[in-house]
């Protein structure tokens, strides 16, 4: 599984995949894709209910079913893309903003996904767990058995 560390109000999730960035950005911007992953082993995003507007501007939104069968809706704001390699997007509602950065490699691509202003009830471990076990289910999605995290480039140097 894949760490994800609280900094603050800012958490950081790394992950080397063994797909392709264009690959990866389209688990992260089609229905399908999201549908795949984007629950982790939590939930699960019931098919037909992701909606995807790819624009700065544009929405993205899902329904979340839990074990015990409560659904919930998200919604997110596109603020900035740069396909393959960025994808910046706020939760409207308390402002949480995500970043995901692709960056290319010899045999995938690196993953960061950084959410920045966590709101005081997602500075939690079971949070980062979460965006742990989505990363595990899209490294799963992807065709990935054997995850390894990406490189932390501030505690990891060559």
């Amino acid at each position: 599984m894949t760490g994800a560390h609280l900094r603050g109000d800012d958490l950081i999730a790394r992950r080397h995949l063994a797909a392709s960035p264009e690959r990866v950005w389209a688990a992260f911007t089609s229905p399908t894709g999201i549908t795949a992953f984007w629950g982790g082993s939590h939930a699960t995003v019931p098919p037909g209910s992701v909606t995807v507007d790819l624009r700065p501007g544009g929405e993205f939104a899902l329904d979340t079913r839990a074990p015990d069968g409560r659904t919930r809706r998200l919604r997110f704001v596109y603020v900035h893309l740069t396909a393959p390699h960025e994808l910046v997007f706020d939760e409207p509602v308390t402002g949480l903003r995500t970043t995901v950065t692709l960056r290319p490699t010899a045999d995938g691509t690196d993953l960061t996904v950084h959410q920045r202003r966590l709101p005081p009830e997602l500075r939690t471990t079971r949070a980062a767990d979460g965006l742990a076990a989505i990363l595990d289910a899209l490294a799963a999605h992807l065709g990935q058995t054997c995850p390894k995290p990406a490189p932390d480039p501030v505690t990891e140097r060559p």
